[in-house]
Order: C-alpha cells, then structure tokens, then sequence
C-alpha cells in the first residue's frame, strides 16, 4: 500500500527543472505565458457555451453563472500559482500531486488530463471545421460536402451520410506540425491569434451595447413557468426541469461554462519551458484568468441583451453569436463575419494549447516510468517531444475525424474540475508536509481558500449530471488496467523505495 502512494521527492523534481542541454528549452517569459492562457481559455466557450448555458439552463443570469465559474477557476489559480512557483516543472496537476499525494493519485489525475486535453482539442477541432465552413460560404461561396466535414456517424436532412471531417484533420496537423518546431514560434503564433480574437470581442461588447434591450434580461433568471423549447436539432427543452430554472440553472450554466475557462491550468504545463518560473508563472496564470473573466461578464451580458435566451436554442445553435448580430443587430452584417473569423482564431489557439499541455504531461509521466520511454524523447534539433506529438495527432484525430463532438459531452469539464480539486488539496498537505520549503508565491489564508476552491469545483461537478460520471469512470477504468499492467513494474519512485 505504501508503493501505491509512493511520492515523487522534492529534491529530484526541483533537480529535473533546472536548465540542460538535454531539457526542455526555457524560452517564454510572463508576456507569452499571460498570452498563452488567454489563447487556451478564450474559444470555444466564449463563442459557443454561452449561448448554450443561456438558452439551456441560466438565461440572462448566465453573467452570474461565469462568475461563479471564475471563482472556483481564481481558487484553484491560486493554488496552482504555488505549485507553480514551487515545482516549475511540467506535467501540471499530475506533478504537483505526485510530489503531495502519491503516484497513483498522480496516475489517475495525469491520465485524466489527458483525456481532458486530447478530446477537449477534438472537440474544438470540429467546431473549427463547421465554422471553416461557414466563413467560406459567406464570404467566398464555396462549400465542403457535408461528407468530407462530418463523421461517418452523422446524417444531413437530404439523407448524405458523413465519412471523415478532413477540416479538423488539417487544423489538428498544422497545429501539430507547429508544436514539433517549437514553443516559442508556436507563442508568436498564438500572440498573434489573441491579439485578433480579444479585439474582435472588444468590438462586439462595444458595438453590441447600445443593442441591448432590457425587456430580455427580465426577468434575469429563467422562470419555472417559461415552458419549453424546441431546439434546432430536435431536441425539447423543459424549463420545469430542477436544473433548467432558477438559481440551479445558473448553478448548472456555471457548470456548462466551466469549459470557457478550461486552458488556464494548461499555463502551468509549460514551466519546464519557461524564464524564471517562480515569477512569471503565477503572473501568467492569475493575469490571463482575469482578463478572461472580465471579458466573459461584459460578453455574456452584452450577448444575452440583444436576443432572447430561447433564440440560441431555436435558431441559432453553434452559431449563436453570428445569428444574434444578423438579427438584432441591422447593418452590421459585416460584424458576423468577423465574429466567424475571431471564432476560427480562437478554436486554433485553443487547440494549440491543448495539444501542448497534452504531451507534456505524458512527457513527465514518461520520465517517471509510469508509461514508456518514447514518451520523453526530444527533437535532435527543437527539444520537442515529436514523437509524443505525432502520437497524440493521431489519437485525437480518431476522434475529430470520425466520431461527433456531442459524444463528448462535459468530459472535457468534469475532467479538469477533478484536477482541480486535487490541486487545491495538495496544497494543504504540503504546507503540512514540506512547511519550510521556499516558495515564490503563496496561496493566502490556507486552509480556507484551498478547501473553498474544491468546495467550489466538488459543486459544479455534481451539476453536470451522473451520465458524464459514468463516460469518465469508463476512461479512468482503462487507465487502471495501464497503471497495474505497465506502470508499477517501472515507476522510479517504486524503485527507489526498493533502494
């Protein structure tokens, strides 16, 4: 029972961060990494599960709904900003909660990790893909056959049957191929993405303003008496429903939206990678969900004023924000396309950082001997993991290409909300355990603001429903059978208890 929750010393973890020529290359400052994060976090959730959790279950509360989100998010970012500072080295949760925990609480949170960041990037590169689409038909008149932009799971109404999503394919290995040269041209890149995608979002709250009619933010929260709603897809909503009104409805939306806030934790697996990481760190990760959350009130607030809540479920589904400004607000038909444009660029950086915070994370877990080496293996030229790069283009592209993003569902939340709770209890069990250990920042009025954040995530993961409980059991039961079939016979930290 003591292997099983075998710690991976301090002194060896803070040894692998130091600088080497065979180590990770340290090449972003606080600049890149605040920029890094906002890239991660602004996406497919600002664009898309705003209108979702609006429409399904908060209404025009959903402003309160991020709120909420952005708490547990700034709670567990504190915690993480210690571990950061105290353990720059990647692999994220997983590191930090080998160090506190033990390995097979590390295995379970790495493992878990991957799924959040390998179908979390699936599932942004298929609305990548629709979107691609859209641009394309509205500006230049061309569109793909729905067979080579959809899964072979999925059918149009005059009867084509889908066959693979090559859209997605060809956004997942640009991105890739991107990655493998490197992440400080990959951070240019992605500088470039924000600076575009925060504009553009700029503009809507600023142009969207004076649309804002405040017959549609009353009353604020949805009623139990609102009825139902027939979605785009076919689907009947009931307000009725105990999460779909009220204030478990906004409860339940900060759980939906939880995914707009998914990338921020991805900003810690990068400080193997990172100049001075005690400093810029928890500058990168704090300052990037600030900004974020700022920008997610003013949008949700602006977005849910100019149409009904129940018009992003009739009508405008994925595209709801383009719908809400062809709609309601005339002569800025122009806006929708760069709002379709802002959403390409900010699903790309998404995807990016997904793809990097995902290999690594097997990149520690590979030197740890919890999986094997080719894992760990750098780029003759780049210091990337290619190898790991190139394995994971392929297993996500397994499920870009042919599966639909729907199966997915919250995993990509439940996932991260798990980590995060994790988190923010590795750092009451080392301030208990390595008291006296130097660290650059330090997480205020613990244990209070730790146990709040997992009191906060434990909350939004209940919302989400047993049926995402049961997908991440499955995963997790998978990952067992690799950790007891593979991992135990070749942990360094097993061994070294045999030592």
């Amino acid at each position: 029972m003591s292997k099983l929750f075998a710690k991976k010393q301090l002194s060896v973890l803070l040894a692998e961060a130091g600088e080497s020529e065979k180590g990770l290359k340290r090449t972003l400052g606080a600049g890149s990494l605040i920029a890094l994060g906002i890239g991660a976090i602004i996406g497919a959730g600002l664009f898309v599960r705003t209108a979702a959790a609006a429409g399904q279950h908060a209404g025009p509360a959903v402003t309160i709904s991020f709120i909420i989100a952005a708490i547990g998010c700034a709670l567990a970012g504190l915690c993480y900003a210690e571990f950061a500072s105290m353990i720059p080295i990647a692999g994220s949760a997983y590191t930090y909660s080998y160090a506190t925990l033990g390995e097979f609480i590390a295995w379970i949170i790495g493992w878990d990790l991957v799924l959040e960041y390998a179908l979390g990037a699936a599932t942004v590169a298929i609305g990548w893909s629709q979107y691609l689409n859209k641009l394309l038909t509205n500006v230049f008149g061309i569109t793909i056959p729905y067979e080579w932009c959809h899964s072979p799971f999925e059918t149009s109404d005059a009867g084509v049957t889908g066959i693979m999503n090559l859209p997605s394919v060809f956004i997942l290995l640009a991105l890739t191929m991107l990655l493998i040269r490197g992440t400080q041209g990959s951070a240019i890149v992605n500088n470039i993405i924000v600076i575009t995608k925060v504009a553009i979002v700029l503009l809507f709250i600023f142009l969207g303003w004076k649309f804002i009619n405040p017959v549609n933010h009353t009353p604020f929260t949805i009623p139990a008496t609102a009825g139902t709603v027939k979605m785009h897809n076919g689907q009947i909503v009931d307000y009725s429903n105990f999460w779909n009104h009220g204030w478990a409805g906004v409860l339940r939306g900060a759980g939906v939206v939880f995914f707009a806030f998914i990338g921020f934790d991805a900003v810690s697996t990068a400080a193997q990678e990172t100049k001075n990481p005690k400093k810029n760190m928890p500058i990168g990760i704090l300052v990037s969900l600030a900004i974020c959350t700022l920008l997610y009130i003013l949008f949700s607030f602006v977005l849910t004023g100019i149409a009904p809540f129940q018009d992003f479920l009739k009508a405008g589904g994925e595209a709801s924000v383009a719908y809400a400004i062809d709609t309601y607000m005339p002569g800025y038909g122009w806006l929708s396309t760069f709002i379709t444009v802002a959403i390409l660029a900010g699903f790309s950086s998404v995807i990016l950082v997904m793809l990097l915070g995902q290999t690594r994370v097997f990149y520690s877990m590979s030197n740890d001997g919890l999986v094997p080496s080719v894992f760990a293996k750098l780029h003759p030229k780049y210091r990337t993991p290619y190898r790991s790069q190139w394995m994971f283009f392929g297993f996500t592209t397994l499920f870009a290409a042919f599966i639909p993003d729907n199966v997915v569902g919250d995993m990509t939340s439940i996932g991260t909300l798990f980590a995060f709770v994790l988190v923010c209890i590795g750092v009451i069990v080392m301030r208990k355990s390595n008291p006296d250990l130097p660290r650059a920042f330090k997480t205020p009025m613990v244990p209070f603001v730790p146990l709040l954040g997992a009191a906060f995530c434990l909350t939004m993961i209940i919302s989400l429903g047993i049926e995402n409980w049961a997908r991440l059991f499955v995963w997790l039961g998978i990952g067992f059978i690799i950790y007891f079939g593979y991992s135990v016979k070749h942990s360094k930290a097993r061994k070294a208890l045999d030592n």
